[in-house]
């Protein structure tokens, strides 16, 4: 059936874009000529057919796709795209800012005093009554007292700039082991933060466990896992207070729907991960106002200076909270020829060692 429509979808991987754009290619023939609107059909005819399940590559191709399906039956039936998931649980939606708006040497290559505390208070500034910080560096798996001292003084900092009414969430970034987290988590808690954020490496489920016991605050994680069958486990265990899939690699609005559905029955909130463009934002945005389970939801800002020329229908960020878009389907449109003049250029991915050489996560 052909409905003159075109539904768009954000698919990338960090530092695997090319083979994403192969797996969407990959998976084009199982689509073509089928109903767009059949998404749980389509959906599963992506995931099943080709006959090895998952891995990141597949599902981040998945996920941005079936968004673009949503998206096109959303405009077939000429209603924003919450309308089609069953209507509001909720009125607006909060939003929590990074530290210099998410652009990439704000949060990762700025760990100073000074710096912390200038961007805090502009966050707040801007409107927003949450924020997260990178408070924790680079670690060993054991010693580290001055990265531990560091750590403190980065908290502290953003703290006082902020005041004692933004809530604060501090990400891990999987860089811990698990007696470094429990370390780091001591030294932060006096500060109060919302939760903590991927305290070890999302595989390493046994750590999260030690972790979980010797940590007195609430934590996130989820990131990095792509399927409901991935969460299930960390849920069943008791590990995590708060679930953050990414809707561009966890299958997109059919399976994040699941994940949520699952995550509501063991009590867990939902802070979906959107370090992403504007069409993963609003697709989250569109997800938090149907979710029973939402609690916040992450916005870069700052990432690229040309996203507001290329992209168009995100609504403002209103005192820290977007509320019910109207446009039919996703409700963002991409100005092609705007795009052309910034083409994909790749780049390396970041590397990291200890001080002896050895291979260290960032």
């Amino acid at each position: 059936m052909y409905l003159g429509l075109i539904g768009i979808g954000e698919a990338t991987v960090e530092y695997q874009a090319r083979a994403v754009v192969g797996a969407v290619e990959d998976l084009a023939p199982t689509l073509i000529g089928r109903d767009p609107r059949d998404i749980e059909r389509n959906w599963q005819i992506m995931y099943r057919h080709p006959f090895f399940k998952g891995g990141v590559t597949m599902m981040s191709a998945l996920s941005g796709i079936d968004q673009a399906l949503w998206d096109i039956s959303a405009k077939d039936l000429n209603v924003p795209l919450w309308r089609l998931l069953g209507g509001l649980a909720r009125d607006r939606i909060r939003m929590y800012d990074h530290l210099g708006g998410g652009s990439s040497d704000a949060v990762y290559n700025s760990d100073t005093v000074s710096s912390f505390s200038d961007k805090m208070k502009q966050s707040v500034k801007d409107g927003f009554t949450a924020v997260k910080i990178l408070a924790v560096p680079q670690s060993a798996p054991l010693g580290e007292e001055e990265k531990l001292k560091h750590a403190h003084d980065l908290m502290e900092s953003a703290r006082k700039a902020a005041g004692p009414d933004i809530d604060i969430m501090i990400d891990f970034h999987g860089r811990t082991s698990a007696a470094m987290a429990i370390k780091y988590a001591k030294v932060l808690e006096p500060f109060k933060p919302l939760f903590l954020e991927e305290v070890v490496p999302p595989d390493q489920i046994e750590s999260l466990k030690v972790a979980r016991a010797g940590i007195n605050l609430p934590i996130a994680s989820g990131e990095r896992w792509l399927h409901r069958t991935e969460f299930l486990p960390y849920l069943q265990a008791g590990l995590i207070d708060v679930a953050q899939p990414d809707v561009c690699h966890a299958g997109g609005v059919t399976e994040i729907r699941r994940i949520s559905a699952l995550c509501e029955s063991y009590g867990v909130s939902m802070a979906p991960h959107n370090p992403l463009g504007p069409i993963a934002t609003m697709v989250n945005v569109h997800l938090g106002l149907t979710t029973p389970n939402f609690l916040i939801q992450e916005v870069m800002r700052s990432d690229v200076s040309w996203r507001n020329e290329v992209f168009h229908g995100v609504p403002d960020i209103k005192d820290g909270y977007i509320y019910p878009p109207e446009k039919p389907g996703i409700g963002v449109e991409i100005d092609e020829k705007e795009a052309l003049k910034h083409p994909f250029t790749g780049g390396a991915p970041v590397q990291w060692f200890h001080s002896d050489g050895s291979v260290a996560d960032w």
